[in-house]
């Protein structure tokens, strides 16, 4: 877009998405539509309605106009005035190949209905009934002489479209509710047919076919209007009109409506609809605006079949081939879009890849570091218990008593063969306990650094102190276990040979399975 100095990538998210919004649904050039959006605030509601109402009068462009004594610029949007048109269409040498088909207001969907209190209601009886036969009055001669609401004022002849608003006593619908009565009423009169109508109101239809870049035929009916059954019996449910509609190839949708509907008489009054039956071609018309919807021709009275078609065919091959290039343009910007969203997934899932390699790395590292952190805290805890149970050997070799002299003719001579090969002779007092064998086989290269005890060694606050082997006698095998709370005496007797057993735990497992 550097013809028009704009920058798509200058916009902010919001705003970017309120353009993508506009062109989808509009399909206008993001160069036209960007201004647009603009001048809306980036209101993506009134822009699309700016785009298919068109724009009315900018005051400040009305403002800047006086300041530089230039005319304003005129108004896109387009009122419909029944009388000035028809006098310009009288003085015109020419009439223009297409006119503007303008949305109209529609009924909501789900419109309250006001009922006044019952005293209010019989105090205004006499005013309703003369209200009402006035109206009847105003339609009768409208019916009559349908040049005369031309003639009238904006009052009157908002009077008369009221009055033809609420003709037979139709309740006002919702505008596909409308469409559906319309099909179903068209139906039970004609019999079934299938030129297809859509079951929708105007403004959607109109919009559709804006969408889809195909031609809408309108179809106005006025059940009071003494042509109206013959023309659609013989014209328009023919074979050669409905096969015509129905050809794929000429990309044509069908939409009908009743006047005395109220959307179906504002359609009547924007398509300057003079004459019933009706039938009008509206499409998308670029060379006029790149975004009009235009009227491209006109249908009004009883035609034959042959002629209907023709000039149909006439109006389609016209403005085909305009559109045949709007759906290329579209296609094209759909095609550069799609690979847009497809770049955009590609980096989306390769920015994807990227964080999970991130997160693995990252889950990896945090790992390895608490592995590390794990495996130093169990070497400082083995050097801890390594240290702690050192200086429990030392502080145990203070409270073990010296070994009894040849006075004691009660003590126990003990040969005890250590895991080297070594066989040590003590001998212990009468009354020691086997924990005191078992600590001083643990303390005896304690004993064996120096001949002097140390005196100031404190236990080591929170160990607790278990011994890794056992004692066994060896024929027969007698384990002595330390909890067994006797004494040296009662567990071997006066003498014996014992062996000093590592514990094997995964030994021991087996020997308890056996």
């Amino acid at each position: 877009m550097s013809s028009s100095g704009l920058d798509i990538a200058e916009l902010s998210d919001s705003e970017r998405s309120a353009l993508e919004t506009y062109t989808t649904v509009t399909g206008q050039e993001p160069s036209e539509a960007i201004p647009l959006l603009r001048r809306c605030q980036w209101n993506v509601q009134i822009a699309i309605s700016k785009f298919f109402d068109g724009e009315g009068p900018d005051p400040v462009e009305e403002a800047r106009a006086v300041l530089d004594n230039t005319p304003p610029p005129r108004s896109n949007r387009q009122t419909q005035n029944l009388m000035r048109d028809d006098l310009r269409a009288q003085l015109a040498p020419t009439i223009r190949a297409a006119d503007p088909a303008l949305r109209v207001v529609t009924q909501p969907e789900e419109q309250p209905v006001y009922r006044p209190p019952l005293l209010l209601a019989l105090l205004f009886t006499p005013v309703n009934l003369l209200y009402r036969l006035i109206c009847s009055s105003f339609r009768f001669f409208g019916a009559l002489f349908p040049f005369l609401p031309r003639f009238f004022n904006t009052t009157a002849n908002s009077a008369l479209q009221g009055a033809r608003r609420n003709t037979n006593g139709r309740r006002a619908l919702g505008p596909k509710d409308t469409a559906a009565r319309f099909i179903r009423e068209f139906e039970e009169e004609y019999g079934t047919n299938s030129l297809g109508f859509l079951e929708n109101g105007y403004n959607m239809v109109l919009e559709k076919a804006h969408q889809d870049l195909k031609f809408l035929l309108v179809v106005l009916l006025a059940p009071e209007h003494d042509d109206t059954n013959g023309w659609v019996r013989d014209t328009l449910l023919s074979r050669e009109v409905v096969e015509f509609v129905n050809d794929p190839q000429n990309d044509v949708l069908i939409w009908g409506g009743n006047v005395q509907d109220s959307e179906a008489y504002q359609v009547a009054n924007s398509l300057r609809c003079t004459k019933f039956p009706f039938a009008a071609a509206i499409v998308h018309t670029p060379n006029v605006s790149s975004t009009a919807m235009s009227v491209v021709t006109r249908i009004s009275g009883t035609t034959s079949p042959p002629e209907f078609v023709e000039k149909l065919r006439s109006a389609i091959s016209q403005y085909k081939e305009p559109l045949e290039r709007i759906g290329a343009s579209r296609a094209e910007q759909q095609a550069s879009r799609s690979l847009r969203e497809q770049q955009d997934s590609a980096y989306e899932r390769s920015l994807a890849i990227d964080r999970e390699r991130a997160r693995q790395r990252r889950e990896a590292e945090a790992a390895r570091q608490r592995e590390e952190q794990e495996a130093a805290e169990r070497q400082a805890a083995e050097e801890k218990r390594i240290h702690d149970q050192d200086q429990w050997k030392r502080w145990r070799v203070q409270t073990i008593p010296d070994e009894p002299g040849p006075e004691v003719k009660d003590a126990v001579r003990i040969s005890i063969r250590l895991p080297s090969g070594e066989r040590v002779i003590r001998k212990f007092g009468p009354d020691a306990d086997i924990e005191e064998l078992y600590a001083f086989v643990e303390c005896y290269d304690i004993l064996q650094e120096s001949q002097e005890r140390d005196t100031d060694v404190e236990k080591p606050s929170g160990f607790e102190h278990e011994y890794q082997f056992r004692l066994v006698s060896p024929m027969p095998r007698t384990v002595h276990e330390i909890d067994a709370g006797r004494s040296i005496r009662d567990q071997i007797g006066r003498g014996g040979n014992v062996l000093v057993e590592p514990i094997d735990e995964e030994s021991d497992e087996e020997e308890e399975d056996a």
